[in-house]
């Protein structure tokens, strides 16, 4: 995917317009008047926003064009549901609006063909998880969001992993100081049974969603073996402290692998 084009969809890149808060709230405001041309001016002045995230895809074999088209819808139905009354800034709101667009066209266009049904529960099961985040403002389980849709966990759990792209082998499960495991790496080793390698991909999809901080102490007590006082002497903060990060860091990654 060449992200180094200048021009994408006939839009130059390098002379996209950056909006001043000002400006974003005074645009804002017209368009709840239902002021189109705001409207534009609004879409125009976030292509920045959109370019950025298509980055993150940067891996995909999907066109640059086809991506920044979609992003641009998932944009348009941010700037379309956005709340100004919530106090949340716009760019906070629209960017998992966008991935999520990203996301879903991704899936659509994979190259294994998944029944219609199972895509609608995944989507439902998608939808359902973006709402609980928004009104809870955390992770939902996959238990909440079985009774949020009235659909057995199991149902969930199939139809998501059937709609997930294909992994590579040569993707990296972990990264230390630019040594890099990839997953080829785990099944060539005799010792280790395919369920094994699945389970590093899922611990290491659950440390991601961790703080930088969360993610640092787990790495050095679980990954380096240090105690809670070498881990608070390295980065500087009691124990207590250590401890009730981890405790909240092991927490969240159970709510996201159960």
């Amino acid at each position: 995917m060449a992200l180094y084009k200048v021009e994408i969809c006939g839009v130059n890149t390098s002379k996209l317009p950056l909006l001043k808060n000002s400006e974003k709230e005074e645009l804002f405001q017209r368009i709840l008047n239902g002021d189109k041309e705001a409207r534009e001016l609004y879409i125009k002045g976030n292509l920045r926003l959109v370019l950025s995230i298509i980055q993150r895809f940067s891996n995909s074999n999907e066109n640059v064009d086809d991506l920044f088209q979609i992003g641009c819808i998932g944009l348009m139905k941010a700037i379309d549901n956005f709340d100004i009354t919530q106090n949340v800034k716009f760019s906070t709101y629209a960017v998992p609006m966008i991935i999520g667009e990203i996301r879903r066209y991704l899936r659509d266009n994979n190259a294994i063909r998944v029944s219609r049904s199972l895509r609608d529960t995944a989507y439902k099961a998608i939808y359902a998880k973006e709402a609980l985040v928004k009104k809870n403002e955390k992770e939902p389980t996959i238990s909440e969001i079985a009774e949020e849709i009235g659909i057995s966990k199991e149902d969930i759990v199939y139809a998501l992993d059937a709609i997930q792209s294909p992994v590579s082998l040569y993707d990296p499960v972990y990264v230390e100081g630019g040594d890099a495991l990839y997953i080829m790496d785990q099944v060539s080793d005799k010792k280790n049974k395919e369920e094994n390698w699945i389970e590093e991909i899922s611990l290491k999809e659950a440390m991601d969603k961790l703080s930088a901080r969360e993610h640092n102490i787990i790495k050095l007590r679980f990954f380096e073996g240090k105690t809670q006082m070498e881990v608070a002497k390295e980065i500087n903060i009691s124990q207590a402290q250590v401890s009730r990060l981890e405790k909240s860091a092991l927490k969240n990654m159970k709510n996201y692998l159960v």
